[in-house]
């Protein structure tokens, strides 16, 4: 009986590592200059975008399938064409700061043969127009006599 199972443990092993190998992940066909942006303080009702930069490290061309955002106040926007080998691009997010608070929002970029999508994040602080006017009167240097 031990031994039944122990080759049937050893089979299920074998199984999950030959699985694993097949996986294709976005890592071994983009490679992202940064996967988190931080907006710091943002003031409310103003949009905001940061741009990421990716190169195609691959063997082949790249497609971008989709980027999709974890919720509607964030608009991902991406490369409709294919991305070379060895060519950079860029994957645009965009925040509506529409609510005061901190965030963090996710961006889901999809490559065309890969199952999983890769995430971005985005993340900040949206402060009320009067609290982001407090906050830029802190940071302008003082001007005064000697």
């Amino acid at each position: 009986m031990k031994r039944v199972l122990l080759a049937v443990t050893m089979i299920s092993i074998s199984f999950a590592a030959f699985a694993q190998e097949g996986v294709k992940k976005v890592e071994d066909f983009v490679k992202f200059k940064e996967i988190k942006y931080n907006f710091g303080k943002i003031k409310q009702g103003t949009p905001v975008t940061h741009d990421f930069l990716f190169s195609n490290i691959g063997e082949g061309n790249v497609i971008i399938e989709n980027a999709s955002a974890s919720c509607g106040c964030t608009t991902p926007s991406w490369p409709q064409q294919p991305i070379m080998k060895g060519k950079t691009d860029k994957v645009t997010a965009g925040f509506n700061a529409a609510a005061p608070g901190t965030f963090e929002k996710a961006i889901y970029v999809k490559l065309k043969g890969i199952d999983y999508p890769f995430e971005l994040k985005i993340t900040g602080e949206v402060l009320s127009a009067d609290e982001y006017a407090k906050y830029e009167a802190t940071k302008k240097p003082k001007t005064g006599s000697k």
